[in-house]
């Protein structure tokens, strides 16, 4: 077939900073998905965008033309609503874990298309591997059987999602051009409008254990997934949260599923606790079922109810004992005072290091690994009593570990300036 423009064409109209039309957009997205367009000239494209940004209209198309290039989930045939949420990663983040549970027990069908880690964010689906006998893979029919029947499915997204976002996402991460903001929002977005789900809440992470370190460009990325939310016709928040120290007491698989039970049992941590209710609230809000509680649904059992039934569908046991590491470490307190910081990228690494996390795609991660923390910032500390503890299968993996840590936390007299959990909410128009 002849093709309808060529690539160097599209680079040269980015490189030189103009606009991109609908025509170009929709034919460099399906090119690259049928591979005329080569690796090399997408990254070309990649790093243009990177440099010279897009126009709303633009990543509005982009992301339509992901969306087009595979095909697209319909959830219409349920007898439940449906709401979905994303985070963009951060450390200690289980949030998914007990949030889908809790939603499918307030009446609202919650279909997680879920990822791995990669780096110092874990991956949800490789914390639930760490569940004996739990299995990511459905087919569709499966999922969809799974959300009618339980109400909540988390699992793999099928490779006719999106391909062309797959694709390139690869790419991204191996050119330099992952911290693009329309790459980014373009390539969340597709998938998750892909998905067919009625309503989307982000939480879009800020702070040193998050890929926004800045909050005006948490913002700026939230405002930019909303608008396309908005533009595909579904019901989108976004919450920007704090990820400068890390949510819970745990970062690593296992670590964190006892900590997600421990939440579904009615306990947990208390910032991990405010975190699911506020993002369930404004699911079940964006469903039209704003005159349910969640607190209620955690505190009387029906959310570990659905949990239980959840992790059984997948084969998973959930009275099953979760793996524990061979060998560990403790960190103390150096001296008497007040946690006063602790920072998200150091422990996050820490635990990528000890095996909880992976360099590239496809390694394996070990389900024991992680770090767990006695103490958060305004908690008082003893001089020699524990602050870390570190797990591992693989001790040689601690002197790293503990490199990463070096120089991430402190403790001083005083207690330092709390900081809101939850620092902004962005809402369509």
């Amino acid at each position: 077939m002849t093709e309808a423009h060529d690539a160097v064409e599209v680079i040269a109209t980015k490189r030189d900073a103009k606009t991109l039309s609908d025509d170009q957009i929709d034919w460099v997205v399906d090119a690259y998905t049928r591979g005329v367009v080569a690796d090399e000239q997408m990254s070309a494209l990649a790093m243009a965008i990177l440099l010279n940004g897009m126009d709303a209209g633009e990543i509005a198309r982009w992301t339509a033309a992901m969306i087009a290039s595979g095909e697209q989930m319909d959830f219409s045939g349920l007898s439940w609503p449906t709401a979905d949420k994303h985070s963009t990663g951060g450390v200690g983040d289980k949030i998914t874990l007990p949030l889908a549970p809790l939603v499918a027990a307030c009446g609202v069908a919650v279909p997680q298309l879920s990822g791995r880690g990669l780096g110092h964010t874990g991956g949800t689906l490789d914390k639930l591997e760490s569940i004996p006998g739990w299995r990511a893979a459905l087919s569709n029919a499966e999922m969809m059987g799974q959300l009618e029947q339980v109400g909540a499915v988390i699992c793999a997204a099928g490779s006719g999602l999106a391909p062309a976002d797959k694709k390139l996402y690869a790419l991204r991460d191996v050119t330099g051009t992952v911290e693009s903001i329309p790459l980014i929002a373009s390539s969340i977005m597709s998938k998750k409008i892909a998905e067919g789900t009625g309503a989307l809440v982000l939480d879009v992470k800020s702070g040193s254990g998050a890929f926004m370190k800045e909050l005006a460009h948490a913002r700026e990325l939230a405002e930019t997934m909303v608008a396309l939310g908005a533009e595909a016709g579904v019901r989108t928040v976004a919450l920007v949260t704090d990820m400068s120290t890390p949510l819970g007491r745990t970062a690593g698989n296992a670590l964190e599923v006892a900590e997600s039970v421990d939440v579904l049992a009615g306990g947990g941590p208390s910032d991990v606790v405010e975190l699911t209710l506020a993002l369930a609230r404004e699911m079940l809000t964006a469903a039209h079922k704003d005159d349910v509680d969640p607190a209620a649904a955690l505190a009387d059992g029906r959310a570990m109810d659905v949990w239980r039934q959840m992790i059984h569908a997948q084969g998973g046991d959930p009275e099953a004992s979760l793996p524990t590491a061979r060998e560990t470490h403790v960190v103390a307190a150096p001296s008497d005072g007040v946690l006063s910081r602790l920072d998200a990228l150091a422990v996050g690494v820490a635990a990528w290091r000890l095996g909880a996390g992976r360099a590239r795609a496809g390694e394996d991660v070990q389900a024991a690994a992680g770090v767990q923390m006695h103490a958060k910032p305004g908690d008082q500390v003893r001089a020699g009593e524990p602050l870390l503890t570190l797990h591992t299968d693989t001790p040689e993996r601690f002197e790293r570990a503990l490199a990463a840590l070096d120089g991430g936390y402190d403790v001083a007299d005083t207690a330092p300036d709390a900081t809101p959990l939850i620092l902004d909410r962005i809402a369509g128009a």
